[in-house]
């Protein structure tokens, strides 16, 4: 039977049609399998899942089920919990209450200083005003000249045991420039880090140190002033669980910068800057100061003087991932965690998962912010957690906190540029990670995963393929 020529042409159009998607994913499968194959990326085990978000289908995968180091990809678990768990207009507040009498000019009593986790407090990543420093103006504003009493910091919205499991003893001692991990704080300020000033004196003599709020750390100085005018190795240690901190090494003549070193005792930190900005403001503060966890009795709080509210979370989540802040992110964890304790912080992302289909039990979880060596994710399970965002009521939020390419101040600075990328980045020794959304020239959206292990080779060679994939992946062959 002779069929019409365009009933024949439609039958050709439609078979086409339906296996354009497969071919396409059969190319692409290709290209990344050659890719993996050359000798830059050859060595590092990898873990790849690649999906079509308009499709609804898998375009690549590689050892989906294997866990692997996620490095900061473990903040996509993070903020995607905290934005299902608490929502994205969620505010913190800290407030300063009062539990005493005033006279004249004179306060007499317990001011209560209240934390609720709120890792924007004064924080550095935040250019404004100092919160500390506002309320103490605001005081004398008031009229207060002279405060009697006892300066209480409460800290009890997060349980003690502040560093989680398989966390690197150096993340929190050693300070080369960077700030790693820093102690969480039911009450925190400035990152719960005091800013260490040094700047260069005479070619072999110790630079000079400053330290405010004085004796916010004791410091011993073993740095010396070099002959150079450029390059320096200043390294400052922190003894372990300890305010003692140690300079060495030298700087250059022209040196001169700050340091920001993470403190032991946040609490102490914060009451003490506190204190200082009192007297700044010209009140005399005879305040002892006391961590609630030392009472016996623990007394009223008493009335609020001022509050602060923190930005809504979904500001705090875009810092959590534009510039992989790990000290946020292990406040948001805390924050959502049942008792406010990092295995609190597991258990509830865990939760969050299985109500979004993932399977927890491949997972291992032990912080918010990835530093953990102990973490081990499943590039299915982060390619079914991008899914399942990509349609979850805070989408806009989760994904508008992610860098886009070559986006300034953020960890894709100089990279991926031309690519209509959003993507969280991952560094440990040893581990590269890179897993977000990119658009394609047709306007469809897929999701990827890319996880590399246990490489031993220059850490840019992977990351340029990581790199070179997504550009794959934006631009399917015709």
């Amino acid at each position: 039977m002779n069929l019409p020529r365009y009933v024949v042409a439609l039958g050709l159009a439609l078979m086409i049609g339906s296996l354009a998607p497969g071919t396409a994913a059969q190319s692409l499968d290709r290209r990344i399998e050659s890719m993996l194959q050359e000798r830059r990326a050859a060595q590092a085990f990898w873990g790849i899942s690649v999906y079509d978000l308009e499709q609804d289908s898998l375009l690549y995968s590689r050892n989906p089920e294997r866990g692997f180091l996620p490095a900061s990809n473990q903040k996509l678990f993070t903020t995607a919990a905290a934005l299902d768990l608490l929502g994205p207009t969620h505010r913190y507040e800290t407030a300063l209450r009062f539990n005493g009498t005033t006279a004249d000019s004179v306060m007499q009593g317990d001011l209560w200083l209240a934390g609720a986790g709120d890792p924007t407090f004064g924080s550095t990543a935040r250019r404004r005003t100092d919160p500390l420093r506002d309320w103490a103006e605001r005081l004398a504003e008031m009229g207060v000249r002279h405060i009697e009493g006892r300066l209480i910091g409460d800290d009890n919205a997060f349980q003690e045991g502040f560093y989680p499991d398989g966390w690197n003893v150096n993340y929190l001692t050693r300070d080369k420039g960077q700030q790693i991990g820093v102690r969480a704080s039911g009450l925190s300020y400035r990152d719960n880090s005091v800013p260490v000033r040094v700047q260069a004196t005479q070619p072999g003599q110790p630079p000079t140190v400053r330290v405010q709020p004085e004796g916010a750390v004791a410091y011993e100085n073993q740095a010396v002033t070099s002959r150079r005018w450029r390059g320096s190795t200043l390294l400052i240690n922190r003894t372990f669980s300890t305010n003692k901190i140690v300079l060495t090494g030298s700087v250059a003549r022209s040196y001169e910068g700050v340091r920001n070193v993470p403190v032991s005792d946040p609490t102490a930190f914060t009451l003490r800057v506190f204190r200082q900005e009192l007297r700044a403001a010209g009140i005399e503060a005879d305040l002892s100061l006391v961590d609630i966890d030392s009472l016996d009795t623990v007394p009223e709080a008493g009335s609020p003087l001022f509050v602060k509210l923190s930005p809504p979370l979904s500001e705090i989540v875009r810092v959590i991932n534009k510039q992989s802040d790990n000290f946020y992110a292990e406040q948001v964890f805390r924050t959502y965690g049942w008792g406010g304790s990092a295995r609190g912080g597991a258990r509830r992302t865990e939760t969050f998962l299985r109500r979004a289909g993932i399977n927890s039990r491949m997972l291992t979880i032990n912080d918010g912010s990835g530093l953990s060596r102990k973490n081990l994710i499943t590039p299915r399970a982060l390619r079914k957690l991008l899914v399942h965002m990509s349609e979850h009521p805070a989408r806009e939020a989760f994904v508008s906190s992610l860098p886009q390419g070559g986006e300034r101040n953020t960890t894709l600075d100089t990279r991926l540029a031309r690519v209509d990328v959003r993507a969280k980045t991952g560094s440990l020794a040893f581990v590269r990670a890179l897993s977000g959304y990119v658009e394609r020239p047709d306007g469809s959206q897929v999701a990827f995963v890319l996880f590399a292990n246990n490489y031993t080779g220059p850490s840019y060679q992977i990351t340029h393929t990581m790199d070179d994939i997504v550009r794959m992946i934006a631009s399917p062959p015709s």
